[in-house]
């Protein structure tokens, strides 16, 4: 089982891509300007070859319980937290209009994309990191349905008409070739392009979201509330990875998908609820508390969790 030091190593690449795009903007050298284009090019290029390029000629994806018990499992996961941070906010004093549906909104949706995935392609290899992708279909359809009901009580079909994305074309395509084995007949061209293309779409993504996050530290004084921030940290980083182990060790489904559950379980908050917050009428300032919050205090604990969940789950890793 690789040490805490060797997990810490493996995340420490990750944080420090974010500290170097908030760096970045502030040399002014990633300008605001440019975050939406360079974020269009991340979600929309990008990331879809990330996808393709880990999901064909994935045997892992061949199994029909990771094609279809993954996006469940994940849209379970993010449901189940949403759900109960709703209910700790409210314990805890929050009322709408104050901060609860954001609390429950952005504690309760784990970071399932930009840091799980240099960590589990490091962890796990390629396999389970194809599982991962699939798995985060689920991450999706809860966000957009569960969360912004939650978040901004839109309607079912609002919500389900944002799964039409680029991403999620992508993994149907790719599974689509890794099922039929089509992809011996794609150019050697087209397969280097998209792998070359891959390579680009964790670090450019990891440096966004530190450029997103540098204009809340002018305020620094206002990135910490006593209620939020340390509720959301017990949550996000103490009750619910408890949850998630638990239900990883009893259920009946493969080595792969537990692997994704053990790292899925240690995240902290993700980032893509501050957007999502700012667009539906939320309060962005709670939803930085939040994922500063858990971010920070991942960094030391992420290491804690991956090792206990290794351990519980009876998993081994390529390190």
């Amino acid at each position: 089982m690789p040490t805490y030091w060797q997990l810490l190593l493996l995340i420490l690449p990750v944080f420090a891509l974010i500290a170097i795009g908030a760096v970045m903007r502030r040399l002014r050298w990633l300008n605001a300007e440019a975050d939406a284009s360079l974020l269009k090019l991340v979600v929309n290029f990008l990331y879809p070859c990330l996808i393709f390029d880990n999901v064909m000629g994935n045997a892992a994806l061949r199994q029909p319980g990771n094609l279809f018990l993954a996006p469940l499992v994940g849209f379970a996961m993010i449901a189940m937290g949403i759900g109960i941070a709703y209910y700790a906010g409210k314990s805890l004093g929050l009322t709408h209009g104050q901060g609860l549906r954001t609390f429950a909104f952005t504690t309760g949706i784990n970071n399932y994309g930009y840091i799980p995935i240099p960590l589990m392609a490091a962890l796990f290899g390629p396999a389970s990191l194809g599982v991962l992708f699939v798995h985060n279909v689920g991450c999706e359809g809860a966000i957009w349905t569960v969360g912004i009901l939650v978040l901004a009580g839109l309607s079912l079909r609002e919500g389900w008409r944002k799964l039409a994305n680029p991403p999620v074309f992508a993994l149907i395509a790719a599974v689509a070739v890794n099922t039929l084995n089509l992809g011996r007949f794609m150019p050697s061209v087209a397969v280097n392009v998209i792998h070359v293309s891959a390579a680009c779409a964790v670090p450019l993504g990891l440096m966004l979201i530190g450029a997103t996050l540098v204009e809340y530290f002018s305020r620094p004084c206002e990135l910490f509330d006593m209620r939020v921030t340390v509720a959301s940290s017990v949550l996000r980083l103490g009750l619910l990875p408890v949850v998630f182990l638990v239900v990883a060790r009893f259920l009946p489904c493969s080595d792969d998908l537990k692997r994704v559950m053990i790292v899925e379980a240690a995240m902290p908050a993700g980032i893509l609820p501050i957007v999502i917050a700012k667009h539906y009428g939320g309060r962005p300032l709670t939803a930085v508390q939040v994922v500063v919050g858990t971010t920070v205090l991942g960094l030391f604990l992420i290491p804690l969790w991956l090792r206990l969940g290794l351990w519980w789950l009876n998993q081994t890793t390529v390190l």
